[in-house]
């Protein structure tokens, strides 16, 4: 009886941790978002920082020529991260002509030389998009480097000066980098470090993996009841407790991160990360982040979920806190509002592509 008790249990936690999935009808919702902003270059929001009045006026397609719709760089380069996941995923996507030809129009080498070029044309822009917009961007090369597609990899091949160009600038940036941003928002480490680290354990860079995992463990090893009882922010996409908690499980042994993962939370901490944030206005562009963070907070629960094993107490838990906290964000993600439009798709499709 006790070993049917358990095979039940197993079976509805496998249920739960799969229960939200990616369908064709639902990729063709979240890729119409990315398709309709990335030719969109206004309104806009540029973040350059101008040297002189020569290039205080350029317009975004001037300053980016690949990557200058959906409002920002970060939101229209994880724009084109959905577009080439949608189209891995379903090859015969009613939409593919619209998908190819919106990244195509993107993937120029003309283009995407500028684009490297530009972390060194300014004296700031070598800080540009650090490490947000960096972490989005080899994710987006990730993506095209594990697709097995004549077009994925003419598309690789193209996206490399400017790859390679992020990779150099963060290589540089890990050994100087003393203490990480805990922030909820862009400026993350640990969440950055976790795109980063996929990159390299796929790409097979060695060292840029080892520098990572060193940082990792340096500002998170040793952390002890960190204080997520205070989450969220008012503004916050991203859960800073468990965007170290997702770091530090592709950093530790199974063994060693549970025993890390039980002294990093204490009960007040648990209790708080799996309440669904609340949204009061979703016609404000900083309030509707918090639909962000029940995703982005739905696939780190996901990912610790799957880690631990069977008998921990949290892994039931946050499996269906993870399926409850997608279920309820996805039928917001296309709200008709450019502050959420513009980005919470991408959001939307990572939580729904990890198993």
């Amino acid at each position: 009886m006790k070993k049917l008790f358990l095979l039940y249990i197993s079976l509805v936690s496998s249920f739960l941790l799969s229960a939200q999935s990616l369908t064709e009808a639902e990729a063709i919702r979240l890729a119409r978002m990315p398709l309709s902003c990335i030719p969109t270059e206004f309104p806009n929001k540029t973040s350059h920082t101008a040297d002189g009045p020569e290039d205080a006026v350029l317009l975004p397609e001037q300053l980016h020529p690949a990557f200058h719709g959906c409002l920002d760089w970060h939101s229209c380069v994880h724009g084109h991260w959905l577009l080439v996941k949608v189209l891995k995923t379903f090859p015969g996507i009613s939409i593919r002509d619209s998908i190819i030809q919106t990244l195509s129009n993107s993937f120029q080498p003309g283009k995407i030389n500028a684009e490297a070029e530009y972390f060194s044309k300014y004296k700031t822009s070598s800080s540009y998009e650090r490490t947000y917009g960096w972490a989005w961007l080899l994710k987006l090369d990730e993506e095209l480097y594990t697709w097995n597609d004549p077009l994925g990899k003419k598309w690789h091949e193209t996206l490399q000066p400017l790859t390679q160009k992020i990779v150099s600038l963060w290589k540089a940036y890990l050994p100087k980098e003393t203490y990480p941003n805990r922030t909820g928002v862009h400026p993350n480490t640990a969440f950055g470090l976790v795109f980063a680290l996929d990159w390299a354990r796929t790409l097979k860079d060695t060292a840029f993996e080892n520098g990572i995992i060193r940082n990792a463990k340096k500002f998170y090893l040793n952390n002890k009841a960190t204080p997520a009882y205070l989450e969220p922010d008012g503004t916050d996409f991203l859960s800073p407790s468990l965007e170290i908690a997702d770091l530090m499980r592709r950093v530790l042994p199974k063994q060693q991160y549970v025993n890390w993962l039980n002294q990093f939370y204490e009960p007040r901490s648990i209790k708080r990360i799996t309440e669904l944030p609340v949204v009061s206005d979703r016609t404000d562009m900083y309030i509707v982040h918090l639909d962000g963070l029940a995703l982005s907070r739905a696939w780190c629960l996901k990912g610790i979920a799957l880690t631990l094993p069977a008998s921990h107490p949290w892994k039931k838990l946050f499996s269906n806190t993870a399926d409850k906290f997608l279920k309820e964000a996805l039928q917001y993600v296309t709200s008709g509002n450019y502050g959420g439009d513009h980005w919470l798709a991408s959001f939307a499709l990572y939580a729904l592509s990890l198993n």
